[in-house]
């Protein structure tokens, strides 16, 4: 069992989160379980899925998790993009959140590698 708050992409993924849901705050109240619900539960599903993978009792396991992990880092990419092209997010800052969130998946990418 590993402790997931000393893996370095469970604390990006974390940080990323409390972003998502700042930034979704401003989000039309129509979008609030529409692409509201759908994007912070991807984004929250990113370190959930590695503290879940840490839990577990073997590196196999924990390789399962980080590429389900890796598949909502996914979700939210495309989601921050919708956001940006239907005028919910400004171009600048959807491209700090986007290089955060490729740059999370390649930190999974390595890390799932390394497990395995």
């Amino acid at each position: 069992m590993k402790d997931f708050r000393n893996i370095k992409a469970w604390r990006r993924a974390h940080e990323l989160t409390l972003k998502i849901y700042k930034v979704c705050e401003s989000f039309p109240k129509e979008e609030l379980y529409g692409l509201t619900s759908q994007i912070r539960r991807a984004a929250g599903s990113i370190p959930t899925n590695i503290a879940e993978g840490c839990g577990r009792s073997t590196d196999v396991e924990l390789a399962r998790f980080v590429d389900i992990a890796l598949g909502s880092a996914s979700e939210v990419e495309y989601h921050l993009l919708l956001a940006r092209d239907l005028g919910y997010i400004a171009a600048e800052y959807y491209e700090a959140l986007n290089s955060e969130i490729i740059e999370i998946k390649r930190m999974l990418t390595t890390f799932a590698k390394t497990v395995r």
